[in-house]
């Protein structure tokens, strides 16, 4: 009876070895329109700086304030974490405005939540532009209050490997469009 567990046991490494061996030999799938895209940006992994300009004008954000982000790659390549804030300011979110962004695939779909200052978590999904500089994310639906607007819209512009840029849409209540641009350098 030992014997034939044993057979059996060496038998069925003996399949699954030869099953792996020729998943290896396949030819890999055509890379969806959706993981083209989330591979795109996860090239922008790092510490970023650059000029924040707002439309319209608003008090709390000067002229020549410098953002900082910052994108990590994390759960074994299948996020994406965005961090944004004041260049200088420390790490308080108590004080200072510190939203994050998660991008991953779901499914067919990039997918962006926004987890904002306001208290919300607008839900956008992505696509790469036809000339592969651009990945634009549309508003599907909100989470959460908005009492204070929501994030609505944002576009990640691929300039070159140290350069990129942001815009962002916030939608402030009644509808009235703020709209955020950063051109960022890379720090690190």
């Amino acid at each position: 009876m030992k014997s034939l567990r044993s057979l059996l046991a060496v038998a069925l490494v003996s399949v699954a070895t030869l099953a792996f061996a020729q998943m290896d030999t396949q030819k890999p799938l055509p890379q969806s329109d959706a993981q083209a895209s989330f591979d795109k940006l996860k090239t922008l992994a790092g510490t970023w700086q650059g000029p924040i300009t707002v439309d319209p004008p608003r008090s709390d954000v000067k002229p020549g304030t410098l953002g900082q982000i910052t994108m990590r790659v994390t759960s074994r390549g299948n996020a994406l974490v965005h961090e944004m804030q004041e260049a200088g300011t420390p790490l308080d979110a108590t004080k200072y405005d510190h939203p994050v962004t998660m991008l991953y695939l779901d499914g067919d779909r990039l997918t962006l939540i926004h987890y904002c200052d306001a208290g919300n978590r607008p839900h956008m999904v992505g696509n790469l532009s036809p000339d592969g500089k651009k990945v634009e994310f549309a508003f599907v639906d909100l989470s959460g209050g908005n009492e204070y607007g929501h994030m609505y819209h944002a576009v990640f512009t691929f300039v070159d490997a140290n350069h990129h840029i942001e815009d962002w849409t916030y939608m402030m209540p009644g509808d009235k469009p703020m709209h955020a641009h950063m051109e960022l350098e890379r720090a690190n």
